[in-house]
């Protein structure tokens, strides 16, 4: 599903094209093109109608799943959920309301991206972007900022009470503040300037977060708000260091959609992970997922923890390395390499180029300054993958594999082989020839 301000029809089959080449070449000019726009923020019910049904429904990261299936720091976060909803008052009713009445919608299904465990609910405060070069819109959550957090499994009295805050003051004051602009808050600008400044838009996001943090501030005075509240509102993003990641997120999640009218070629659209399995979705094979067991991420861990307690690979912030940033392009942000236990600059710029090799093209509206001003590799083309043996390489945080506890550190995980097999072996059913 495409959620849309009126869709701008680009729809092509294979039959469209003289190559998968050719049809790569279509996908990745429709990735590229896209404009992302930051338009409002409002509770979630009220921009997506699956969470506006009366039912009990949680949206969560990655390709489809059961409650059973789950991680436990997944599970943990939909505790939190059904304690903020107020449809449960204490951690095991709560568990048994999830488990027994509560229906799981994948996020990618509603045209969102929620990161780690990417539990949303209706009452959340939700981010709404639209893409202005092709009308579709996609969603996210606020950022909560670090430690425990609902996003890493947490639930207690303080991860609800700050949900409520989102809820009240910090989404409805970012909603007056955007109101006050010509149309939104344009982040394509602001991505390709962080790029320059040092992130990569996925584990670092300290410059964007604070050129957001400057450009709103403005708004919020414009926008009459009590004083109190833009103080706090201020506050909050000037020490939310990765506030901006989950912006970045609806930004590349609706910049890769409309590339899924494209029905045609070897390029990834989606990658998220459940905790469980991993998902690709493929320009040419619509919207099936292929999955495959999700690897455990390793890395640099807080004091007090290490590899042994790390949960599995989970979250849709894989859409970044779908539209070619966070571990694609680590080499922009050289500063964070030793944060993520993946050495300096040389080996940083080792990974960009080993992940180029994976790739149809790159975005020339995101050029790297440590990679001589090539723009971000873009288009992860599933039958290079399948030939060299190099599956993308993902920045992530890691969470606890035990509930409530948060998270324990940052690393990098690599996306399992399987589900690219599974899905050349797709494309060559799709397309009736050896597409290898």
């Amino acid at each position: 599903m495409t959620h849309s301000e009126n869709l701008t029809d680009i729809s092509r089959t294979i039959d469209d094209f003289d190559s998968i080449t050719d049809a790569n070449k279509a996908v990745v000019d429709v990735m590229t093109a896209g404009q992302p726009v930051l338009v409002d923020v409002a509770r979630a019910h009220t921009l997506i109608p699956e969470l506006d049904t009366g039912e009990k429904v949680l949206l969560h990261a990655g390709p489809p799943i059961d409650f059973g299936h789950m991680p436990e720091t997944i599970k943990g976060a939909c505790i939190g959920a059904a304690l903020f909803e107020g449809w449960a008052d204490d951690e095991d009713s709560a568990r048994r309301v999830v488990a027994e009445q509560v229906r799981l919608i994948p996020c990618h299904h509603v045209g969102a991206v929620g990161p780690m465990g990417g539990i949303t609910s209706a009452h959340m405060a939700l981010m709404k972007v639209v893409n202005t070069t092709y009308g579709n819109v996609s969603y996210s959550t606020l950022n909560e900022g670090i430690g425990k957090v609902l996003r890493f499994g947490g639930y207690d009295a303080e991860v609800i009470e700050r949900l409520g805050w989102m809820r009240d003051v910090l989404g409805p004051a970012l909603s007056a503040a955007l109101a006050t602009t010509d149309g939104g808050y344009p982040l394509a600008p602001v991505m390709a300037r962080a790029l320059t400044m040092g992130d990569e838009m996925h584990q670092r996001n300290i410059a964007a977060s604070a050129l957001f943090a400057k450009d709103m501030a403005p708004l919020l005075a414009r926008a009459g708000l009590p004083g109190h509240t833009v103080a706090e509102v201020s506050d909050f993003l000037a020490r939310t260091d990765q506030f901006f990641l989950n912006v970045a997120m609806a930004a590349s999640k609706a910049c890769a959609d409309p590339a899924r009218q494209v029905r045609a070629g070897s390029v990834v659209t989606a990658m998220c992970r459940n905790g469980y399995e991993f998902g690709i979705r493929v320009s040419g094979l619509g919207d099936r997922w292929f999955t495959a067991p999700v690897n455990t991420p390793s890395g640099l861990f807080f004091t007090g923890y290490d590899q042994s307690q790390a949960a599995p690979d989970m979250g849709d912030s894989a859409i970044m390395e779908t539209f070619g940033l966070g571990g694609m392009s680590i080499v922009a942000a050289p500063g964070v390499t030793p944060f993520l236990g993946a050495g300096g600059f040389s080996e940083a710029l080792a990974t960009t180029e080993e992940m180029a090799e994976v790739v149809t093209a790159h975005n020339p509206n995101m050029p790297i300054p440590t990679w001589n001003f090539q723009g971000a590799p873009t288009g992860i083309d599933i039958r290079l993958v399948v030939q060299t043996g190099i599956t993308p390489i993902i920045n992530s945080g890691i969470a606890s594999k035990h509930p409530g506890v948060g998270q324990i550190g940052a690393g990098t995980v690599r996306a399992p082989m399987g589900c690219f097999t599974r899905a050349v072996e797709a494309l060559a059913e799709v397309y009736g020839v050896d597409v290898s």
